[in-house]
């Protein structure tokens, strides 16, 4: 018997597969490859929004959790995938950048917004009004580190590749069975699989598609990451991944010609040169309405977890979440009202009787 069987190995299911590992726990993982959005995702890092200049929900507790997580992942696997890289926002206006300083005097958000402004001139973008400097920074490749997770995994013999057959579970009052696994507890961390799951399809998590490109561009002298309407994030000999768009009512994940001339349009806004289209990704986001994540144990089935909903910040959320779930089941610390899903009334649980 395994403490936790985790449905989906993205980056809530490697979030709590880690920390019940971190804690003396024993796992096993299945995936089906059916979600997409934690491989092809920017994996950007940043306590601010910067559209209008706030902070991010519990940054500080997320970056402060993250910096011990990611680099303790990394050196286990052995392998690089968190890269420290400022963010720059560049400004549009002289009111722009009066808004950054008045948002930098604000308590929660003066340990992350850089009070000088950056005034290089970067080849291949045009900013007559500078940029500002977003502190605390970075990115996570998050290709790297599902693929290195899982071979991680396999090697240990706790991953399987196929697809969960909910009517196959069983649930007992002291353990789950699922062919011929048996566990504590089970974790569902299916993102948008979500609508699958009898268990918790009912819960409102919409899905946000978001396209992105990977584009070369030889004259673009670029070695920060600039964030305004679409993020620029250098990946070496050129290349550049860009991102994204946000689109509410197509759920699939195939690039669109509409997204492709989106991105383009806002990459026409910074850029003042040439560009090649590399490649084209696409990827439904878990996102929620209320902007929160899906936490928590069903009401009727102690046994049973969710883990989801950590929608474009998933690189930042996924541990803070994971450690508050693993603490609610194991710990009985109970769950930050703001993530528990159960803040959501629904006429019903269905339930595959």
């Amino acid at each position: 018997m395994v403490d936790f069987l985790i449905i989906g190995s993205g980056l809530a299911g490697i979030s709590f597969a880690e920390t019940a590992l971190l804690n003396d726990k024993t796992i096993f993982v299945m995936d089906d490859d059916s979600q997409n959005s934690s491989k092809i995702a920017g994996g950007l890092y940043n306590p601010v929004i910067l559209k209008r200049f706030s902070e991010v929900w519990h940054a500080k507790e997320q970056l402060d959790l993250m910096e011990s997580f990611y680099p303790r992942l990394e050196a286990k696997l052995n392998v690089h995938f968190d890269f420290k890289k400022p963010i720059l926002r560049k400004f549009f206006s002289i009111e722009e950048q009066n808004n950054w300083f008045a948002a930098s005097d604000k308590p929660n958000l003066a340990s992350f917004l850089s009070l000088d402004l950056v005034t290089k001139k970067y080849s291949g973008i045009n900013s007559p009004y500078d940029y500002g400097e977003v502190l605390r920074t970075g990115f996570v490749d998050t290709a790297i580190l599902v693929s290195s997770y899982r071979a991680y995994l396999k090697k240990n013999q706790w991953f399987v590749n196929e697809s969960f057959d909910y009517a196959k579970l069983i649930i007992n009052d002291d353990c789950v069975v699922y062919k011929d696994i048996q566990a504590r507890h089970i974790v569902f961390a299916e993102g948008f699989g979500i609508h699958l799951n009898p268990y918790f399809k009912h819960l409102p998590l919409d899905g946000t598609k978001g396209e992105l490109f990977i584009i070369k561009a030889p004259d673009l002298d670029l070695d920060v990451i600039v964030n305004t309407s679409v993020f620029i994030l250098p990946l070496g000999d050129g290349l550049f991944k860009v991102g994204a768009t946000y689109n509410w009512k197509d759920k699939t994940a195939e690039p669109t010609e509409d997204g492709k001339a989106e991105l383009i349009e806002r990459i026409n806004e910074i850029l003042n040169c040439e560009f090649e289209i590399v490649s084209h990704f696409a990827g439904i986001r878990p996102t929620v309405r209320d902007r929160r994540p899906l936490v928590g144990t069903h009401p009727e089935h102690e046994r049973l977890h969710l883990l989801n909903g950590l929608g474009t910040r998933g690189v930042m959320l996924g541990p803070e979440m994971a450690k508050a779930l693993y603490d609610s089941v194991e710990n009985r610390i109970p769950l930050d009202k703001e993530i528990d899903f159960n803040r959501i009334k629904p006429k019903n649980f269905r339930e595959n009787n």
